[in-house]
């Protein structure tokens, strides 16, 4: 396979993986010699991380491990430093010829260490794509069709291990009241997060 991208790396939160993401991935994972994925956020749990960094990525896996093998995961915690988080970040990372992100705010960060991707740029229909983990988890807080919205082994995952009871138990109503709120983030405000590292 002639790879365009060599190696890459990218952060995302995944709560959960929607079909957003599991088009960038899979895009990725095919056009690159390896990728890595950082998993933000992952020291929260909390109405905006309301699943695990594990669960995240068994998540991915569900999605990625029978298409793929060129991809490993790392875990970036919050440090509501952005030296700390930066200093974190290329220690994991290493050397990368790409780092893919949809958030100004980390490519500020990042550009002058990596060469930056805008996810646009690898799958272009995202750019059309209002679809974010924020809604997902509305859709399931107010049990309607969630499944649509999520690559069907994840909505297995989510069910099977009883993921989705525990949301709605635990988050269901906070996403709801939240949603409603002065501080919930319009959809091109959190579609620009989609891929960004919850700094």
């Amino acid at each position: 396979m002639d790879t365009k991208f060599g190696r890459v790396g990218l952060i995302g939160r995944f709560k959960p993986l929607h079909n957003g993401n599991s088009a960038l991935l899979e895009s990725v994972c095919r056009n690159s010699d390896s990728v890595i994925i950082g998993i933000g956020s992952s020291n929260k749990y909390d109405l905006r991380n309301p699943f695990s960094a594990k669960e995240s990525i068994e998540m991915i896996e569900t999605f990625l491990s029978s298409k793929f093998a060129n991809y490993s995961f790392i875990e970036l915690i919050d440090f509501g430093n952005d030296k700390k988080w930066k200093s974190a970040v290329i220690s994991h990372f290493g050397n990368l010829d790409y780092f893919i992100t949809g958030n100004a705010y980390v490519t500020e960060i990042l550009k002058d260490t990596y060469k930056i991707l805008h996810p646009f740029e690898i799958v272009p229909e995202f750019k059309e794509s209002e679809l974010n983990s924020s809604k997902v988890r509305i859709e399931i807080a107010k049990d309607r069709n969630w499944k649509p919205m999520v690559p069907a082994s994840v909505a297995n995952y989510l069910q099977e291990k009883k993921i989705i009871e525990r949301f709605k138990r635990e988050f269901g109503k906070q996403t709801l009241e939240y949603k409603n709120s002065k501080f919930y983030k319009s959809a091109e405000e959190e579609k620009m997060r989609i891929l960004g590292a919850g700094v």
